[in-house]
């Protein structure tokens, strides 16, 4: 099986678990009908949040390679998980003040992972439907013999009972989800000491989650939550959080300017520089301000401005990958795509993660500057990102268009349907993968990989 049907087998299994659980996925995750999160690509965060992550994995037994960590643009502080991918609101990146905290939130999901929650959480749904149809099913029988008999208090119990069945279902599948909210906390401690890590950032995250409620003046019926009240958990935890012996272990510097890093530039995507300002107003002048500030101009319509400002941080760290990154997402607006070409081979090579995302954005760059004679270097360098990050749909767009410009149409609209599929419009994949299959010789690897779109079913349910 090649890399890209693997990838798309992996998405189909995937959504049919979302699909599943979206009952059970955490308010704000979710919406009727098919689940649309949505989803952001960024390499800066990705990589920072991947760092996060690795230690913890291994701590709990599971592959890092094996486990996708993906980013919801969303500022609520959330997180959950699904099939074998652990999502996580940018919400909970910019309101963790420390990379501890983010880490603490991180080592709990992976205690749901490594628990396999999700498999039995699966079974109690099963279980509570089952119990909700037998109180439905009691309570029209006792209605039924109470109209037949003339009584209409019985009657009434009846449509009680029917209209309880669903509550006393989800009660129990809430009281379920409770426990097993309490054993990823203790899960989380242990991944934690044994990557000698300070519990200290998942006790802050609970007491943030704690003033929330109390600013907010909602006092969470514990009965009808899926999670154990802030307090609660704070109260259980704190003690044996104490007792580690990383408690007071502080972050290191240079971690904690990546994470601001990562914060100034989510303020800035989601509120320009006065969500930047709110989110570090006691170091307006510190190199993350600056950065957001930056990027903030950049997305206000200065160019111009937003390329000094970016220049001037680039000259006190020429090695950040991310500096040059944006110096290219600059450039790129403005317009200068060789330049911005230059700028994103840059950062590629400056940068240590490996981002397929960074590779393709080479690519894309220079299929942007329309030399035809650089197409066949632009197909190079977006299937070298592809090779790393096969969910990359804006890749394959960028790679359509390289591909039509040699005149290569099949290849082209074989590149169209893997973008569409990506982006989750499999009709529209479909379509493309017929007529690019039509172009190529049977049996051929194009012709094989069109054919895998056309056969590969999704499930919905």
């Amino acid at each position: 099986m090649g890399w890209r049907e693997a990838a798309r087998r992996a998405v189909a299994a995937t959504l049919g678990v979302v699909m599943a659980t979206t009952a059970v996925v955490p308010a704000g995750a979710q919406s009727s009908g098919r689940t649309r999160l949505p989803i952001v690509r960024d390499a800066e965060i990705e990589s920072l949040v991947r760092d996060y992550a690795t230690p913890i994995l291994r701590a709990a037994g599971l592959s890092p390679s094996r486990v996708d960590i993906v980013l919801v643009n969303d500022l609520a502080f959330n997180a959950f998980v699904a099939g074998r991918r652990i999502f996580i609101n940018t919400g909970t990146i910019l309101n963790s003040e420390t990379p501890n905290e983010t880490i603490g939130v991180i080592a709990h999901e992976v205690g749901h992972l490594a628990g396999g929650h999700q498999e039995r959480l699966r079974d109690q749904i099963a279980r509570a439907q089952i119990i909700a149809v037998v109180a439905g099913l009691l309570g029209a029988g006792v209605a039924a013999a109470g109209a037949a008999s003339g009584s209409g208090s019985l009657a009434g119990v009846g449509g009680g009972l029917m209209t309880s069945g669903g509550g006393i279902a989800q009660r129990s599948l809430f009281a379920y989800q409770r426990t097993e909210e309490v054993t990823a906390d203790r899960s989380a401690l242990v991944y934690l000491e044994k990557t000698q890590q300070s519990p200290k950032g998942l006790l802050d995250s609970f007491e943030g989650l704690m003033r929330q409620n109390m600013l907010s003046g909602v006092t969470p019926n514990v009965y009808l939550s899926s999670h154990p009240a802030p307090q609660e958990r704070l109260g259980r935890l704190q003690d044996a959080a104490k007792a580690s012996p990383y408690f007071g272990k502080k972050d290191s510097p240079a971690l904690q300017l990546r994470h601001d890093l990562a914060r100034a530039k989510i303020a800035a995507y989601n509120g320009g520089a006065t969500q930047v300002r709110r989110a570090f107003p006691r170091d307006q002048l510190g190199m993350a301000s600056r950065y957001g500030d930056a990027i903030a101009t950049h997305l206000a319509g200065s160019p111009r401005m937003a390329l000094d400002k970016i220049d001037r941080l680039i000259a006190e760290d020429a090695a950040n990958p991310w500096f040059q990154e944006v110096r290219g997402e600059i450039l790129m607006a403005s317009g200068r795509s060789e330049e911005a070409a230059a700028a994103f081979s840059r950062a590629e090579k400056l940068d240590r993660s490996n981002s397929g995302l960074l590779k393709a954005s080479v690519g894309q760059a220079i299929v942007t500057g329309g030399n035809p004679r650089r197409m066949p270097e632009a197909v190079a360098q977006i299937e070298r990102g592809l090779q790393t990050d096969p969910n990359n749909s804006t890749a394959y767009e960028f790679l359509a268009m390289a591909y039509g410009r040699m005149g290569e149409i099949g290849a082209a609209e074989l590149a169209t349907a893997e973008g569409y599929w990506q982006a989750g419009n499999f009709r529209q994949a479909k379509i493309f993968a017929a007529r690019a299959q039509g172009k190529f010789r049977p049996n051929s690897p194009q012709w094989r990989q069109a054919q895998d779109i056309l056969t590969t079913k999704i499930a919905t349910k």
